[in-house]
């Protein structure tokens, strides 16, 4: 499966974005899809992820009051909503998908293919 992160960019702190990871090449509703984020100098922490019918996400305990997990399976297109952005925030975020419908993985390892990740840089 081929995927597409977009959606970053220069934003001011407390503005919203929704990053979209749009996905190709397969039966998009047999991976989750797990979002990650980069900063600078920093390791690649896991965000949250969605289950392949959507209906179960998980996000981590630092962001959830302000990151939302969707998904259109009929689109191919998965989503990180952020809300209330801080300059904390700033990374590249990348989507990944994991074979297997079921299982909020949050270890960089258990996914099996990468987007090529959009960076959002939040000023304050």
């Amino acid at each position: 499966v081929q995927l597409q992160a977009s959606g970053g960019g220069l934003v001011q702190t407390g503005d919203s974005l929704r990053l979209s990871c749009a996905a190709s090449g397969a039966v998009f509703s047999a991976y989750v899809i797990g979002w990650f984020r980069q900063a600078t100098g920093q390791e690649r922490e896991f965000v949250g992820a969605i289950r392949g019918g959507g209906g179960t996400t998980y996000v981590v305990d630092s962001v959830k009051d302000r990151f939302t997990i969707s998904r259109d399976n009929g689109k191919n297109i998965a989503y990180l909503q952020i809300n209330d952005l801080e300059a904390s925030d700033t990374a590249v975020y990348y989507c990944a998908a994991r074979r297997g419908a079921y299982t909020l993985a949050s270890e960089k390892d258990s996914y099996d293919y990468w987007g090529q990740g959009t960076l959002v840089t939040v000023s304050s």
